[in-house]
């Protein structure tokens, strides 16, 4: 136990100095550099965690290790349940049929089609073809982190999905302003799409809440209407990363149910920081209601504390990425080759193609 009596101590320390690397990559976040390019403090702390795994590790008490295990695992569920107050489901009930339609479909077919490329054609392991999968699926490293407990994976195996989504999701920030100066501007694209309807594509297939952020503010002219939709379906896709986990959950415990014989006893796995995720929300979306209707001063105050409870969320992810990332070590990576940027690659062009056709069909349907 992390907080026995012979542990406490060093679980104190452990988790004070993955606190500390988190300030740090916070910090480095707000340089501006690393803020137009839309880098979260979440990617720069699984940097900075590999880089000590692999340079300062040996240099530090082993004592720390239960800290920075505990906030690899037990913080990093605490920080996925107060997610929640990042979204209201009244931000859902906007974009209507059409952006949860464009949700589901990109998140489901690319949950599907990633695990398949990662354990059939390029001959992953399943937790590393499920984590790339999700990465790129529904948010990101934050769909990583929250999908890692389920599957009870080697933190390297989510360092290797984390990286693939930097990588795939940068590249969209630059190639989807591109595409709609070339092909999808509605004056002058051949492939056309309106304003709204980009900021659904947007929305729909980038990876990180902060590139989907990025995207409409390089697009001159309806950036306001873009980032609006865009984020908008983005949350839409984050708050589905519940009952995706919950049927993750299912299908591991009835296939190892089905690999180790009928008579045998699994126990079902439900993630219930998942379940706890959607309740969260569910309560951000009451007090968002109330605030449409309460005094300006009183909806200021209550504004400025959900942002603080955001402010304090991302913290803790952060830490919980530094943590994953202390426990990355280059030669574990061993043996993986090439095949975690071929399932990356082909999601990601899924994503950019794939995307555009369930956008289009869904705009033209519901």
């Amino acid at each position: 136990m992390p907080f026995s009596p012979q542990k406490r101590a060093g679980t104190m320390r452990g988790i004070l100095f993955v606190a500390i690397f988190a300030a740090a990559a916070t910090m480095i976040s707000d340089l501006p550099f690393i803020k137009h390019l839309g880098i979260s403090p979440l990617v720069v702390g699984i940097v900075l965690g590999i880089f000590y795994a692999n340079t300062l590790h040996n240099k530090f008490p082993t004592a720390w290790e239960s800290g920075i295990t505990f906030s690899g695992k037990k913080i990093l569920r605490f920080a996925i349940v107060f997610y929640g107050f990042r979204i209201t489901f009244q931000q859902i009930a906007e974009v209507g049929i059409q952006g949860f339609m464009v949700s589901l479909l990109v998140l489901s077919s690319t949950m599907i089609i990633g695990i398949w490329l990662g354990t059939k054609a390029f001959k992953m392991d399943r937790d590393t073809s499920i984590l790339t999968a999700s990465g790129a699926s529904v948010c990101g490293a934050a769909a990583v982190l929250a999908t890692e407990p389920v599957l009870k994976s080697e933190e390297h195996k989510a360092a290797v999905a984390v990286s693939m989504v930097v990588l795939f999701g940068t590249i969209s920030m630059f190639l989807y302003p591109v595409l709609y100066a070339t092909i999808i501007e509605p004056a002058t694209g051949f492939l056309h799409m309106s304003p709204s309807t980009f900021g659904m594509y947007v929305g729909g297939t980038i990876h990180e809440v902060a590139q989907v952020v990025a995207v409409p503010a390089s697009v001159p002219g309806a950036e306001e209407i873009m980032a609006n939709t865009a984020v908008i379906v983005k949350m839409t896709r984050v708050i589905m990363i519940a009952p995706m986990l919950i049927v993750l959950g299912l299908v591991l415990s009835s296939m190892a149910k089905k690999s180790g014989g009928e008579g045998s006893k699994v126990k079902l796995v439900i993630p219930w920081f998942a379940v706890y995720f959607i309740g969260m929300a569910g309560i951000n979306s009451l007090i968002h209601g109330y605030t449409l209707t309460a005094a300006a001063d009183v909806a200021t105050i209550i504004q400025g504390v959900i942002g603080n409870i955001n402010l304090i969320d991302t913290f803790l992810l952060t830490m919980a990425m530094t943590a994953l990332g202390m426990g990355t070590r280059f030669a574990k990576f061993k043996g993986l080759g090439l095949a975690p940027l071929y399932t990356a690659g082909s999601m990601f062009i899924w994503l950019v193609v794939g995307g555009f056709v369930i956008t289009q069909f869904v705009v033209a349907t519901f």
